[in-house]
């Protein structure tokens, strides 16, 4: 006898949390190749990035529907930035996630500007 198991699509929006931002110096200068992580509070499952050259990262993780009200661990080094996961969970087609920069020792978060920064990517990336 055979069991049929649906396969989960982690492609899909409701599967994934995006974490993103910029990595800047005291003077807001970009910093490039600085590691950025991603803790699931949860768990203490960790998720990694780097920045590239404008200071520019993204780290995605897998964050379902049952995740909204989390809590999240967003470190440059000994920089940190606790922040909730919010999201519409009957929205399945916007993606996911918050924004949180790094100034020097400072993190801030600025979740409303997520989708904008996320668009500016995504679209930065196309063109190359």
């Amino acid at each position: 006898m055979s069991v049929a198991v649906a396969a989960v699509a982690e492609h899909e929006v409701y599967y994934r949390f995006t974490v993103l931002g910029y990595v800047k110096d005291d003077r807001g200068k970009p910093l490039a190749d600085v590691t950025i992580e991603v803790i699931r509070d949860k768990t203490g499952l960790t998720y990694a990035g780097a920045s590239d050259d404008d200071g520019f990262y993204a780290v995605r993780a897998r964050l379902g529907d049952e995740s909204r009200g989390e809590s999240l661990t967003v470190r440059r080094g000994t920089t940190v930035r606790h922040v909730t996961v919010a999201f519409d969970p009957d929205n399945h087609t916007e993606e996911r996630g918050t924004r949180v920069d790094f100034h020097g020792t400072r993190s801030v978060e600025h979740a409303a500007q997520f989708h904008a920064t996320w668009l500016d990517a995504v679209g930065a990336a196309s063109r190359h």
